[in-house]
């Protein structure tokens, strides 16, 4: 009676944190929900693969399999990503069957993986799952401007939903998932990924149809177009006697500089969750149990960075979040740095804790950015843009955690080559320059809309781009 009690009056509190502040009535609850059963997901799926994909996939023959695997799981996310804003600008009607399908497929997905366990599909199909999780990430973007409580603005939503996301699917579905295959092994875990993926499709399908509303809204664009002579810019009083349909909004300097910042810190994390494990593996001196103690170091520095990142960023004055972005691209550069010179698990682990952190600060930092500089119009957009970025770094991390050999003052000099090349390209786009012309801050700090298709003697205002953020 006194567990049952406990039991009430604990699900009682969550209920209560989870409708706080009007989210119950604006809809913030029911992607609460969804969102938690995405991680939950993703943690039961990590679960049942630790010891097949992880743990007997990092002999030489096997890793370039795997490696190979990645490779072709990245090629179609690569030409399909920046398709993916663009979608979801088309998509009207039917958000929230979009992120109910990708519940449903990885439930599918989960089911064939059991009858598949011990064959080569493993790889393909366990890599299409994460491909898929990466793309709820982004659909969610795009659905959360639109449940949001009069009371919370987005930066605190967007860390309400990450730590209802770690604690109520991370850590407890983690911890039941491991409690299942302890008991019945891999299979067991897989089949209870498989109801976690049912169910966050039954509560995809629960968030309220007015995310669905899209009327009014304006397009977001990573390109600038004001020195074109085929496009007309406009002030945004003008611009309330054009269509929607018919304008665009590039992303401003500072939110540029977020995205590069931020996909430069995506590339590091992507890289040490792959990568450790490998390493953890080859070291064949270890037994099974020293192995598992090394990832759960790495893991625990990882959990404890997510969360304080995010518990930091919701509670921080948000003054100037471009210069906490560039102050974390620079954190997670140097601590990298160190770790291909100090070459020991510990350094590792301290590059992951600084890792993780940094992305969870500077993607608040991005998400205030977003709300601060675009008009509302085109926020919900910008995340959906700004989401696809982050993943594809992710994932690209990931592959050279896959393909890097596994002594650590290699793995992490050749990641760190990349981080200063991407610190670079955040500085740059900072002060006003790009390394690629057109992907970087050479463009105003508040770029005012476009309408494309213009001819130049159509041009109403044209921004000067010589202020600074």
């Amino acid at each position: 009676m006194r567990g049952r009690d406990l039991t009430g009056r604990g699900i009682a509190t969550f209920q209560r944190a989870a409708k706080a502040d009007g989210a119950d009535k604006s809809g913030l609850t029911a992607l609460t929900y969804a969102t938690m059963a995405n991680f939950a997901t993703d943690a039961a799926v990590a679960v049942a693969l630790a010891n097949t994909l992880f743990f007997s996939a990092a002999t030489a023959e096997s890793k370039m399999n795997v490696a190979l695997y990645l490779l072709i799981t990245i090629a179609p996310f690569a030409v399909i990503a920046p398709l993916v804003g663009p979608l979801l600008d088309r998509l009207q009607r039917g958000r929230r069957l979009a992120l109910a399908s990708s519940f449903a497929a990885r439930g599918i997905l989960a089911v064939l993986l059991i009858f598949n366990f011990d064959t080569w599909a493993l790889y393909p199909l366990a890599l299409v799952m994460l491909v898929l999780s990466k793309s709820f990430a982004v659909l969610k973007s795009a659905v959360t401007p639109r449940v949001l409580p009069p009371d919370i603005d987005l930066v605190r939503t967007n860390a309400r939903l990450t730590v209802f996301g770690l604690i109520g699917g991370t850590i407890g579905a983690g911890a039941i998932a491991a409690g299942v295959a302890w008991a019945a092994g891999s299979i067991g875990a897989l089949w209870f990924a498989a109801v976690l993926a049912a169910g966050g499709a039954y509560l995809s399908l629960r968030i309220p149809s007015w995310v669905e509303v899209t009327e009014g809204e304006v397009p977001a664009t990573l390109s600038y177009h004001g020195d074109d002579t085929a496009t007309e810019v406009i002030s945004r009083d003008r611009a309330a006697t054009v269509k929607p349909s018919k304008r665009r909004q590039p992303l401003g300097r500072t939110v540029v500089t977020g995205l590069w910042g931020n996909g430069t810190i995506r590339v590091l994390t992507g890289f040490i969750t792959l990568y450790i494990a490998f390493v953890a593996k080859s070291r064949t001196e270890h037994e099974p149990l020293q192995q598992a103690l090394m990832l759960g170091l790495v893991g625990a520095a990882a959990a404890i960075g997510n969360f304080s990142g995010n518990a930091t960023g919701a509670r921080l004055q948000l003054g100037r979040p471009t210069l906490i972005v560039l102050r974390c691209t620079i954190a997670v550069t140097v601590v990298s740095i160190a770790a291909a010179f100090a070459d020991s698990l510990w350094m590792a682990a301290l590059a992951t804790l600084v890792a993780a952190a940094a992305s969870a600060l500077a993607k608040v930092s991005l998400d205030a950015t977003i709300q601060q500089d675009l008009p509302e119009e085109s926020v919900a957009s910008a995340f959906g843009r700004s989401e696809t970025v982050l993943q594809l770094s992710w994932v690209i991390g990931g592959a050279f955690g896959v393909m890097l050999p596994t002594e650590f003052w290699i793995g992490f000099t050749v990641i760190s080559a990349i981080l200063a090349l991407g610190l670079a390209q955040t500085v740059m786009s900072y002060r006003g320059h790009s390394l690629l012309p057109g992907l970087g801050g050479n463009r105003p700090v508040h770029a005012d809309q476009e309408v494309p298709g213009a001819t130049g003697s159509m041009r109403i205002h044209q921004p000067t781009g010589k202020n600074t953020p």
